[in-house]
């Protein structure tokens, strides 16, 4: 299937690795023009090269507003603009409510909310003017059923995705679809320092019995970002082999 977005342009924040490399890779597989960031510049360029296709490497941190714009107007240099957004970056530290201190909070937010938002202000309103953008945020299943010992990210996600949600219905108008997907375990080196170098899928509540392909989830990604998903805008997909039991 032809996704209509070749010779598009995006900007992947944290994918040095995980689910926000195989972002990458999966947008340079369908002719989109890419470029990633990480904190390290080594492992950013090693990225770069596994994504090939002209891949462009950016060191920047996207662990607060200011970073995320500052990748955000890195990306728009690098390519000449951008077209699609997949807003990511790394998880704060596990922690309880007994165990977090409250001066903590704030560095979830800037992680996993502000860092957003700042991505967001900083790419959105040329997608506007250009009537054309696809905006991917990659969350957390934990914003519908929170998890144990991450509190920072449960309560920081769960705030991204009201504001992601508010965004989309305010561009929707302009041709631009805001969407966030809400992955599970998957094979990345954040579920490996969490719960160690090979979590039991069973053990862990995954009716799939494996934990996700990274690859997989890029696809997904891409597909959220294609001409044909033009209708879809506002959604919170989650990603997790039937691990969350709600019905919403």
């Amino acid at each position: 299937m032809d996704l209509g977005i070749a010779g598009r342009r995006a900007a992947i924040a944290g994918a040095s690795g995980g689910l926000g490399l195989a972002s990458a890779k999966a947008l340079a597989a369908e002719g989109v023009h890419v470029a990633i960031c990480g904190r390290d510049a080594a492992r950013i360029e090693a990225a770069a090269k596994a994504v090939g296709h002209g891949c462009v490497p950016l060191v920047c941190d996207v662990a607060s507003a200011e970073g995320g714009a500052a990748f955000v107007a890195a990306a728009i240099e690098a390519l000449g603009g951008i077209d699609i957004l997949i807003a990511n970056s790394g998880g704060p530290p596990p922690g309880t409510f007994e165990s977090t201190d409250v001066d903590m909070y704030q560095v979830g937010l800037d992680m996993n909310l502000l860092s957003v938002v700042g991505m967001c202000k900083a790419a959105i309103p040329a997608m506007q003017a250009r009537q054309w953008g696809r905006v991917v945020a990659i969350t957390s299943v934990a914003v519908r059923q929170p998890i144990p010992t991450l509190i920072l990210s449960n309560t920081a996600r769960a705030g991204v995705t009201g504001f992601l949600k508010t965004v989309a219905r305010e561009v929707a108008c302009d041709g631009v679809t805001v969407n966030t997907i809400q992955p599970g375990l998957h094979r990345t080196g954040r579920v490996t320092q969490l719960y160690g170098s090979a979590p039991d899928a069973t053990t862990m509540g995954i009716p799939a019995g494996k934990l996700g392909d990274p690859d997989d989830f890029g696809r997904i990604v891409t597909f959220l970002c294609s001409e044909h998903s033009a209708f879809v805008t506002g959604l919170q997909m989650h990603v997790d082999g039937g691990a969350y039991s709600g019905l919403l």
